[in-house]
């Protein structure tokens, strides 16, 4: 079915379940002094200005449209605006966010039964699994890489935690020697880990962590926010080590095909959930079984999110060789081939090999200063073409680490500008030719 097509039936749905309770139509319907129609084409007119991010000539950021499917049952669910704050607010989406959570849990190995739900974005899902960490180890650090998404940071100082980041290795990856370092100092409550870092798309070893957990009986967070879903893949063995972590966050806004405002987090410990016990004399009056805001730090929480995942992984299960994962496999793929192309040019080299779909790279050059301009001189000429514009972006990296892995080129600068492609649309896999082409023109 085509978007138009799926968001009309769904919506035919919700007319239905409106003509049950009578007649309906907003009050008032609109201001008469008010032309809507023309207001809406001043709104289009103001959308114009936004990048193709469906199109795979983006290949820029972590950016990308949900699925037609997850934009209708999203669309049909905000009609009706249920709050999956309470079964009160909720009585159809609250169940589908339970089963979309155990779905989830199963995706990562988490042991029965666990604790989880969803949030409005992986920034909460983080702050809320750190905040679980405090509650449990209080006053203890928290260590981190200094590759690690910044939230990681940002949220300690909310919490009033300690945060440590430590160095990262060149392919970036936390440097696990650096966290033993760090936990024989002492005072470390959690360790957090990244499969699949929002630069480089570098996979954490979890797996090698995993002796420090027990070793020193820190707890440990998984920050799958991005690189979550690939998890299907089974490419990798830090994926495998997920379900004997402590907490692990995804957002399916990015690789789950969701809109934006949809975050998940789960804790392996059901436990957990007597740190959200609270009181409120004026909800959760319809059912004896848990209501969702009862385990979540967040109140009025989007109904909508849940039927859209919910709906979405019916279409699209969480399987390796069909669904969502067939859809993960084809942005691999494109990532590779695109690697390989680079590989093969004389105009351009490869930064890292990819571990997920985040291809880094970056202009021949003699020094890394020239890299730096050249790198800011393609981004800008590839998005002026008004003609045929190409859509990329920059990483800074650290002039170690570079030098690490790139060592004929000449040291003087401190940092180096390289380019960055997120292959995250499956439609990336057939446009990787005239991507490549695109960039041998403008260099």
């Amino acid at each position: 079915m085509e978007r138009r097509e799926l968001v009309d039936r769904a919506l035919r749905g919700v007319e239905a379940w409106e003509r049950r309770w009578g007649a309906f139509s907003p009050s008032p319907a609109s201001r008469p002094d008010i032309d809507l129609a023309a207001l809406l084409d001043t709104y289009a007119a103001r959308m114009d200005a936004s990048f193709p991010f469906f199109h795979p000539r983006y290949a820029g950021q972590m950016l990308k449209p949900p699925h037609p499917v997850a934009v209708a049952a999203y669309l049909a669910a905000m009609v009706v605006n249920p709050n999956n704050h309470a079964l009160d607010a909720s009585q159809a989406t609250s169940p589908m966010e339970v089963e979309v959570m155990a779905d989830l849990a199963r995706m990562f190995g988490l042991a029965e039964p666990s604790l989880g739900h969803l949030t409005s974005s992986g920034t909460i899902a983080n702050l809320e699994a750190l905040w679980v960490a405090r509650e449990l180890a209080p006053g203890q650090a928290v260590v981190h890489s200094q590759d690690a998404h910044y939230t990681h940071g940002r949220m300690c100082q909310v919490l009033g935690v300690e945060s440590r980041a430590v160095r990262a290795l060149p392919d970036g990856r936390i440097d696990l020697d650096a966290v033993e370092t760090e936990l024989q100092r002492g005072n470390v409550g959690t360790v957090v880990l990244t499969p699949g870092t929002t630069g480089l798309g570098a996979v954490d070893d979890i797996q090698h962590a995993l002796a420090l957990k027990e070793r020193y009986g820190v707890r440990l967070h998984v920050d799958g926010a991005y690189g979550g879903f690939f998890t299907l893949l089974g490419e990798h063995d830090a994926y495998r080590a997920i379900g004997a972590c402590d907490s692990v966050v995804v957002d399916p806004h990015k690789h789950g095909l969701q809109p934006y405002g949809c975050g998940a987090v789960l804790f392996a410990d059901p436990a957990v959930g007597r740190f959200y016990v609270h009181d409120s004399p004026y909800t959760y009056f319809t059912s004896d079984e848990l209501h969702l805001g009862e385990i979540s730090l967040e109140c009025s929480r989007a109904g909508a999110a849940a039927g859209a995942l919910w709906l979405t992984l019916q279409a699209f299960p969480l399987e390796r060789d069909r669904g969502l994962g067939e859809i993960l496999a084809a942005c691999r793929r494109a990532a590779t081939e695109f690697a390989g192309r680079i590989k093969e040019s004389d105009r351009y080299a490869v930064h890292l090999e990819p571990t997920l779909d985040i291809v880094t790279y970056w202009p021949r050059r003699a020094r890394m200063s020239e890299i730096s301009v050249a790198a800011n001189e393609i981004l800008q000429k590839g998005m002026a073409d008004a003609a045929d514009p190409v859509y990329l972006s920059t990483l800074r990296v650290n002039a170690d680490a570079f030098a690490t892995l790139h060592p004929d080129v000449e040291r003087d600068a401190e940092t180096v500008t390289i380019l960055r492609s997120v292959l995250m649309k499956p439609e990336h896999e057939g446009w990787i030719p005239d991507l490549m082409a695109k960039l041998d023109q403008l260099a």
